[in-house]
């Protein structure tokens, strides 16, 4: 595999490793995106100004991958589409990059695994701010359901969950490789698409867990995913609250009450560790 900063959005397909009658390899007007995913005036002009270029690149469902259609409690997960869009550097800003992926997201019909990049420029920065940290290559999914109250709709079933390929720290560069190895299509769950998806959503909570412990481990079946989704949340949670307390601390002229917040840190150490050993 390439050295993570390194990666492109074509090794990322090379590595999915996709059959050819699956692939579509076609562009995506924006207006299309534009007219279904849109919700204001200002999330029209982020999809018609950010986005450089949107390619289809594959259609996973039963005729091309050989994996049954999921149909149940409101998941309809007839095909998995690939896409891969190039956002401009001018909106390259880390709340730009995130809402034009939930966009793209919200305006297919069908679940989506997304290919995120940003085209380099040397001279173009976001106007309210300095360009984001070099995240330039991310990959991002969401569940999907039927809307409740609007027949025909599909929304978005959870929080969307985006990984970073390329970042600021050392921790993409260990984590893009083994990623990228465990994400292969025939490494997936086949029983139907819903599953597949999910087995990727389980690559991307290893790689979560990854930046962590230092040490990319895909979980062992469907219960050993659930406990190492539940154990990343209790961390993220234990180090917001420790983060918290610490400001407090740093604050705090008492004596008395610094004491009593750094054995409360102590004990929250302690717990942050143990969820870490779930990891």
């Amino acid at each position: 595999m390439t050295a993570a900063h390194h990666l492109t959005a074509d090794d990322v397909v090379k590595a999915l490793a996709l059959p050819e009658r699956a692939r579509v390899d076609q562009r995506v007007p924006k207006k299309m995106l534009a007219e279904h995913g849109a919700p204001t005036a200002t999330d029209r002009r982020l999809l018609t100004d950010g986005i450089e270029e949107l390619q289809w690149i594959a259609a996973l469902k039963p005729g091309t991958v050989a994996i049954p259609e999921h149909r149940a409690d409101g998941h309809e997960y007839l095909e998995v589409a690939v896409l891969s869009v190039q956002v401009r550097a001018t909106h390259g800003k880390a709340s730009q990059w995130l809402r034009l992926a939930e966009l793209v997201h919200r305006a297919v019909p069908y679940p989506v695994l997304l290919i995120q990049t940003l085209v380099p420029s040397a001279t173009a920065t976001p106007d309210d701010g300095p360009p984001r940290p070099p995240a330039q290559l991310a990959l991002s999914l969401a569940h999907k359901r039927a809307a409740q109250n609007e027949v025909g709709k599909v929304v978005l079933d959870g929080e969307l969950v985006l990984s970073e390929l390329l970042g600021p720290g050392p921790s993409a560069a260990s984590v893009g490789g083994p990623l990228l190895e465990a994400m292969a299509l025939d490494r997936q769950p086949h029983q139907d698409l819903m599953a597949l998806y999910q087995g990727w959503m389980d690559c991307f909570t290893a790689a979560e867990a990854a930046r962590v412990t230092g040490n990319f481990r895909l979980p062992d079946g469907t219960t050993a995913a659930a406990a190492q989704r539940e154990a990343l949340r209790a961390c993220q949670r234990l180090e917001q609250e420790a983060a918290r307390l610490r400001s407090q601390a740093a604050k705090e002229r008492q004596i008395a009450k610094q004491v009593d917040l750094n054995l409360e840190l102590q004990r929250l150490d302690a717990r942050l560790r143990a969820a870490r050993a779930q990891l």
